[in-house]
């Protein structure tokens, strides 16, 4: 774990691969008593915009089931269009589980400290030592030669670029890059008072012409596609099922991805169209939340072991299995991928990136 949490913080400070905002609110926000956690009958999980769409809706269904079988309840899907939509839900109550970024559980459990991790995708290991998942920063193909700095690839020349992020509340498609940019460029004068919150705004005497928000990593990466920016942050995980490899090595810079035939939306008017890699920053993976004053603590261990039994594992619908032209949420690379539990201090690298 020590390892994946030096790769992460390291690399988010370093140059040449550096890439990959809510209100406050007292941490003692009301919840559900716990007397209703033990009575209800329904679970309800958010969803955030990257695992809203139908293309993905067998996963959704099938973690459903697995939630119905373990506690016996019935399930409700909340699937949203704003990040911000899931977070609060899943803060005030709303909604008992959430499948979310490691930024927007930051920002859930500030607002509410009953939310907490349940269970997290592991790494190609099997372990919580490489649970890490990929921020990039790409460009169409055919620029990239603008970003080239000697054999390797640089972000020197963003500045002045039409940019899109994911939302505001993405780990990798917004904190990662924007804490990478601001680290990198504030280390020249012209800069030297480059904050975060510079880079939320596009204008003239602003650091980039112009800042679009794609809502979700599949929308930053249509944005780009369709000329609406020069520079856009997305993740390699979200957008694995529209895209393949046309060259170079997977998650470095350089590397060059297609969109695939028969993507879906919003890809499916982009087929062919692909993109270069100019940065590639590791993160560590987003849990499924639980709100702790809704959910008792009897269905919250139910829930823990049917997430980390070999059926669930090995269900096709939920781990994708490696070569499959199918699309989940999850996917299997090694065969060793599962859900893993995790505790609250995994993600104080994520916290400190607001510090």
């Amino acid at each position: 774990m020590k390892k994946a949490l030096a790769l992460c913080m390291a690399l988010s400070l370093v140059a040449a691969v550096t890439a990959c905002s809510s209100k406050s609110a007292d941490s003692n926000n009301t919840s559900a008593p716990a007397a209703s956690a033990q009575t209800k009958d329904t679970i309800t999980i958010a969803w955030y915009p990257n695992e809203s769409g139908a293309d993905l809706q067998d996963t959704r269904d099938e973690i459903g089931k697995v939630i119905e079988k373990a506690t016996g309840k019935k399930v409700e899907h909340k699937t949203t269009t704003d990040y911000i939509i899931a977070i609060e839900s899943i803060a005030n109550g709303n909604a008992d589980l959430a499948y979310m970024g490691a930024q927007g559980y930051v920002e859930a459990n500030a607002k509410n400290k009953e939310v907490q991790p349940l269970i997290v995708n592991s790494g190609e290991s099997g372990t919580l030592d490489d649970a890490i998942y990929y921020s990039w920063l790409s460009v169409r193909k055919g620029e990239e030669d603008a970003y080239k700095n000697g054999d390797g690839f640089s972000i020197d020349n963003i500045a002045g670029k039409k940019f899109s992020f994911v939302s505001n509340s993405s780990t990798s498609g917004f904190k990662v890059p924007s804490t990478g940019i601001v680290s990198y460029f504030s280390k020249q004068d012209k800069y030297k008072s480059l904050t975060a919150d510079d880079l939320l705004q596009g204008g003239k005497d602003k650091f980039f012409s112009e800042v679009l928000f794609g809502g979700s990593h599949q929308g930053s990466a249509a944005n780009l596609l369709m000329g609406k920016a020069d520079v856009a942050a997305f993740c390699d995980s979200c957008v694995s099922n529209y895209v393949e490899l046309a060259s170079g090595t997977a998650n470095t810079p350089g590397a060059v991805y297609k969109v695939k035939q028969g993507a879906a939306e919003p890809f499916n008017t982009l087929v062919g169209k692909e993109f270069a890699v100019i940065s590639v920053t590791p993160v560590l993976n987003g849990p499924f939340a639980v709100n702790l004053g809704t959910v008792s603590a009897e269905d919250i261990q139910k829930l823990r072991d049917a997430f980390t039994s070999d059926e669930v594992t090995k269900n096709p619908k939920i781990f994708l299995p490696k070569d499959s032209k199918g699309s989940a949420i999850f996917k299997q690379k090694t065969g060793k991928e599962h859900f893993v539990t995790v505790e609250d201090a995994w993600y104080n690298p994520i916290r400190e990136l607001s510090k």
